[in-house]
């Protein structure tokens, strides 16, 4: 069993900068591809960035290119996600996923594990 605990989670101000972190235990993680979505109020799970495990390729949203920076740290078994300017429409509970595959996908049934999210919130 897989099992993926996020944090980093807070309130900032428009324009800040905020780091989350999810660490992986259990199996899987070193050969899996992981990813980070977020859900606002009201609003669906939507991807926001993810990472490859053979090519170490990465994707990002568009609404997040420039801004956020996906990167891991397998001798840590641990995905970071590096999130810069950020603005209110940012606001949402961020979750980290891992799926049993070396490639990313960016839709929400494709990944096997999922964490208990942590809560982002942007001010204006």
């Amino acid at each position: 069993q897989v099992q993926l605990v996020e944090s980093g989670g807070g309130l900032v101000q428009a324009g800040g900068s905020l780091r989350l972190s999810c660490a992986a235990s259990g199996r899987t993680f070193s050969y899996g591809a992981m990813a980070w979505f977020r859900q606002a109020p009201g609003k669906e799970r939507e991807f926001v960035a993810a990472i490859g495990w053979s090519d170490g390729n990465t994707g990002y949203a568009d609404s997040v290119k420039g801004r956020f920076t996906i990167s891991r740290d397998n001798a840590k078994n641990t995905v970071y996600l590096q999130m810069n300017s950020l603005k209110p429409e940012d606001t949402a509970v961020y979750y980290c996923a891992l799926r049993a595959g070396s490639y990313y996908y960016t839709v929400v049934n494709e990944y096997n594990y999922w964490g208990q999210g942590t809560q982002v919130t942007v001010s204006s």
